[in-house]
C-alpha cells in the first residue's frame, strides 16, 4: 500500500514538475535542416533541443522541422532567420555562398588533412570562425549570427561512373557535379574536368543517364542517395574539403534572451557540434561497406598521388582571393587556424609518442 501511494506521490510530483516547465517556458527556438531524420543533422539537432531544454529548465522549448516544412532550398530558408519566421537553419558553404560568397573558404581543396584538424580549426574562438561571425553578422545587417560550424557528410571525394582516379590526369573530361557556387566549379577546371551543375534531386537521374559522369560527396551520401545503382561505382578518397556546415540563428531571437539563457544556447551549439563531428565517422563505417559489397572501388591515393591533386588545384587559391569580397582575408584566416591547430597536436603527439 505504501509502495502504491509514494509511486502515486512520484508521478503526480513529476506530472507538477512537468506543469511547471511548460508555465515557465518563455522562447520557442523553431529550428530547421533540408535533410531527414537519418541525417546528422538531426542528430545534432536532437542533442541541441535535449540540452537546451534541460539545461534552460524548460525555459527554452526547441521545435524541429526537418526537411522542407518551413523553407525549402537555401535561399528561402536563409531569408526566413534574417525575417525572424526560422530561428536556426543549417546550411552549406554551397547554399550559403550566393548571400556571403566568402563562405566558399570550406571548399578550398586540401587545406585541413583530417578530423583532428578540421575540427580544431573550426572550433570556436579559432581565426576563421571569429573573422567568419563578425562578418556575417555584419554583412546580414545584424540579422544572421553565425553560432557554430559542424560536419554534414564527413569528407568530399571524388566519385564517377567511369573508372578508377588515381591521378588529376584522369579526371579528364569527366563531367563532374557541382553545385552553382563559383569556386566548386573552377576547382573541377583547373583538375581538367567539365563542371556540369545539378541540383541534388535531380543527381541520381543525371549519373543514371549520363548528363554527369561523377561528383564531389562524401560516402554517407552516396549511400543514402543510392548512387551506386545510378552506375556510380568509383570512389577516391582524396577528401579535398570537409563537409563544413554553418549553424545560424536569427540574431534578435539570440538577444532577446537574458546573457544567462544567451550561454545556454550558446553552449548548446557546442554539444550540437560535437554531434555533427561524430555522427559522420559512425555512420561512413557501415556506408564503406555497403559500398564495397555492392562491387564498389575504393581507392586511397599515395602521399605522392594525392600530393600531385594539390599542386593541380593550386590556382583555385589564388583565384579565390582575387574574386571573391574577402576572400584573401578569410583564406589567411583558415590557414592560419590549420596552422596553430597543426603546431598544437605536434606538440601533443611529440609527448604522447615518448
Amino acid at each position: 500500500m505504501l509502495k502504491g501511494l509514494t509511486r502515486s506521490l512520484m508521478v503526480a510530483t513529476m506530472l507538477a514538475g512537468s506543469a511547471l516547465a511548460a508555465q515557465a517556458q518563455e522562447f520557442t527556438l523553431r529550428a530547421t535542416a533540408n535533410s531527414n531524420e537519418n541525417d546528422e543533422d538531426y542528430d545534432g539537432l536532437v542533442v541541441f533541443k535535449n540540452y537546451v531544454e534541460q539545461a534552460s529548465n524548460g525555459a527554452i522549448g526547441v521545435e524541429i522541422f526537418m526537411g522542407t516544412q518551413l523553407c525549402s532550398n537555401p535561399e528561402e530558408c536563409t531569408q526566413g532567420v534574417a525575417e525572424g519566421t526560422i530561428d536556426i537553419y543549417i546550411t552549406t558553404s554551397g547554399g550559403f555562398a550566393n548571400a556571403f560568397p566568402y563562405v566558399q573558404v570550406f571548399d578550398l581543396p586540401y587545406l585541413m588533412s583530417d578530423d583532428r584538424v578540421a575540427e580544431g580549426a573550426l572550433s570556436a574562438g579559432s581565426p576563421v570562425v571569429t573573422w567568419l561571425q563578425d562578418r556575417i553578422l555584419a554583412d546580414s545587417g545584424d540579422l544572421i549570427r553565425l553560432m557554430t560550424i559542424g560536419n554534414t557528410g564527413g569528407w568530399r571525394n571524388f566519385a564517377n561512373t567511369k573508372g578508377r582516379v588515381q591521378m588529376p590526369g584522369d579526371l579528364a573530361g569527366l563531367k563532374i557535379r557541382t553545385v552553382p557556387a563559383d569556386l566548386p566549379q573552377e576547382l573541377v577546371k583547373a583538375l581538367g574536368a567539365a563542371p556540369t551543375p545539378i541540383s541534388w534531386p535531380e543527381l541520381f537521374t543525371s549519373l543514371q543517364t549520363g548528363v554527369v559522369e561523377g561528383s564531389k560527396n562524401g560516402i554517407t551520401d552516396i549511400m543514402a542517395m543510392k548512387f551506386p545503382e545510378a552506375g556510380l561505382q568509383y570512389v577516391t578518397l582524396d577528401g579535398h574539403a570537409y563537409m563544413g556546415a554553418l549553424w545560424v540563428m536569427n540574431n534578435e531571437k539570440y538577444m532577446s534572451m537574458d546573457e544567462g539563457l544567451r550561454r545556454v544556447v550558446s553552449d548548446g551549439f557546442y554539444q550540437l557540434q560535437q554531434a555533427t563531428f561524430a555522427s559522420p565517422k559512425r555512420k561512413s563505417i557501415q556506408a564503406y561497406q555497403d559500398f564495397a559489397a555492392g562491387g564498389g572501388d575504393l581507392y586511397v591515393p599515395t602521399p605522392e598521388e594525392k600530393a600531385a591533386f594539390k599542386a593541380a588545384a593550386e590556382p583555385v587559391y589564388e583565384w579565390f582571393k582575387t574574386n571573391v569580397d574577402g576572400g584573401e582575408e578569410v583564406f589567411n584566416a583558415l590557414t592560419e587556424s590549420v596552422a596553430q591547430v597543426e603546431a598544437e597536436l605536434e606538440a601533443i603527439r611529440s609527448r604522447e609518442l615518448k
